[in-house]
């Protein structure tokens, strides 16, 4: 649709559509625990408001009260097999239980983000760009599909967990705007799961996988980069990418008004017109949404008029620069520059639908365990430190080893220092170092505050994989886990060119019995 027939369309419905959206906006608030598929969704606001979505993207919930289709497809590494991960109800919320079914035993990634309106929108692996991606063949990694549990109004879900390296894109996209032409866009994220690195972005970029120039991208920006702009404190903040910059207002580099966020699940909202844009943000759980910024394109050459390309991201920069950290729940974009009464009334449907985080992980954090192993082989050895280096091993411990050796034994467990829903294991005697793998093998290492080392030293619990007490899953190499092989600790997958990765006795080698700590 051309901007002057957009123009002459919202002029024309933003009165008949003023009193359906304070009754959206009215009716959506408290309601958290119950059933959303009688009413609006989010994409039914925005199509109130003169402003439809194009493009609607969610692992955890619907976002038309109509829809009834797949939001994701899973592949599990066992036999890579993959199955899409649909509603309880149309309208309503995902059917974890469904991939918690299909990925029973084995490692699961996030291979397809349906777009739920009717263009066809779908995100697939990234397939990398100027910037290669670490896959194979350049691409960009794909989310593991159990790293970021959730619980929408009183429901199961997940959502995609970026890590650096992980991606996804749609280069061939119907209906997004292009040129100069007006759009809006949220997301939620995860305030808490942020990097500096460039960049965790949502919405539109360029189609050539390049850095295409000032102008050609229009994307949402969340993190604590100070490299092209920043706000007020010390971040993260909403930021644009409109490419060779990060804008948090009119200015290149600082604009005060753009503050620091960091709500548990956070909204955030851009919107784009001829010489006219907004930042918008707010708590996904409650209360309304704040304008950041609103006014005229950037002070700098290149973004009026813009040069919109119509691509959609996610996790990644508009050249596929992929060194950044976020989590994704939900997000859309729009054809045609959005009312604030509907963005409004669209906060109202983000706060109704019940985000909260999940039940804490079966091992609590604080404890102090020790680590048995499984194999029949094995089943008086424990993982422990070396102290002739630093690397990790599995070594016999009883009642009369050394005090030094029961103490290298013990381990303190953490909330995972990358992913609060899993575990990072420190070490009992050495305060302030964790077990971490580099290369596939398990280190005890001083945590230096990384991202990397963060992504490296957590891990997941899952159910043993021989049935025995818990299989410990890397959270960056979802398809690895914490194996014992030659008494030497690694993270192995099931089969692989690795000597480690060997499908021989995999199962018991991967799986660990929680004991009481011997220090």
């Amino acid at each position: 649709m051309i901007i002057s027939g957009w123009m002459r369309h919202a002029r024309r419905t933003l009165m008949a559509t003023a009193a359906t959206l304070a009754l959206a906006a009215g009716a959506l608030v408290g309601t958290a625990t119950t059933s959303q598929a009688a009413t609006q969704q989010a994409c039914d606001i925005y199509a109130a408001g003169g402003t439809p979505c194009v493009a609607a993207h969610s692992t955890t919930r619907a976002l038309y009260a109509a829809y009834n289709g797949p939001l994701y497809q899973v592949r599990r590494a066992s036999d890579n097999a993959t199955a899409n991960i649909g509603l309880l109800a149309a309208g309503g919320y995902a059917n974890a239980a469904a991939q918690d079914s299909f990925c029973a035993g084995t490692s699961c990634v996030i291979t397809v983000i349906y777009d739920q309106s009717d263009k066809g929108n779908n995100l697939t692996q990234a397939p990398g760009g100027y910037w290669p991606g670490p896959a194979e063949g350049g691409k960009d990694y794909l989310a593991n599909a159990t790293a970021a549990p959730v619980t929408v109004g009183g429901h199961k879900a997940y959502g995609v967990y970026v890590s650096p390296g992980t991606g996804y894109r749609n280069n061939n996209t119907n209906g997004i705007a292009t040129g100069d032409q007006p759009e809006g866009m949220y997301a939620i994220f995860d305030g808490t799961h942020f990097n500096g690195g460039c960049c965790f972005d949502y919405g539109n970029a360029e189609t050539t996988g390049n850095d295409d120039g000032n102008g050609t991208m229009e994307a949402l920006y969340f993190g604590d980069s100070k490299g092209w702009g920043w706000g007020s404190g010390n971040g993260p903040w909403v930021m644009a990418d409109l490419e060779n910059g990060l804008f948090s207002g009119v200015n290149r580099g600082f604009n005060a008004g753009d503050p620091s966020v960091n709500n548990r699940f956070l909204t955030a909202m851009l919107k784009g017109g001829p010489n006219q844009w907004a930042i918008r943000g707010g708590n996904a759980q409650s209360g309304s949404l704040s304008t950041f910024y609103s006014g005229v394109r950037p002070n700098d050459t290149g973004y009026n008029p813009m040069k919109k390309q119509g691509a959609i991201i996610l996790g990644i920069g508009g050249d596929n620069s992929a060194s950044s950290a976020g989590t994704f729940y939900e997000g859309v974009m729009t054809s045609g520059y959005p009312s604030d009464a509907t963005e409004n009334a669209v906060q109202a449907n983000i706060t109704a639908a019940g985000y909260t985080t999940t039940a804490a992980t079966p091992i609590p954090p604080g404890s102090r365990i020790s680590l048995q192993a499984t194999t029949s082989c094995c089943t008086g050895d424990y993982i422990r430190h070396d102290d002739a280096d630093t690397k990790v091993v599995v070594s016999p411990v009883d009642s009369s080893s050394p005090a030094t050796v029961k103490a290298d034994s013990t381990w303190i467990v953490r909330a995972g220092l990358a992913n609060s829903t899993c575990l990072s294991f420190e070490s009992a005697n050495n305060s302030g170092q964790y077990l971490r793998h580099a290369g596939f093998q398990l280190y005890l290492n001083a945590n230096d505050n990384s991202s990397l080392f963060a992504q490296d030293a957590t891990f997941c619990p899952k159910t043993g994989q021989n049935g025995q007490g818990y299989s410990f899953q890397s959270l960056n190499y979802p398809d690895k886990y914490l194996r014992h092989y030659s008494y030497t600790l690694y993270a192995a997958s099931n089969g692989g060119s690795n000597p480690w990765d060997s499908a021989a006795f995999w199962t018991d080698d991967t799986s660990w019995l929680v004991a009481q700590p011997w220090s």
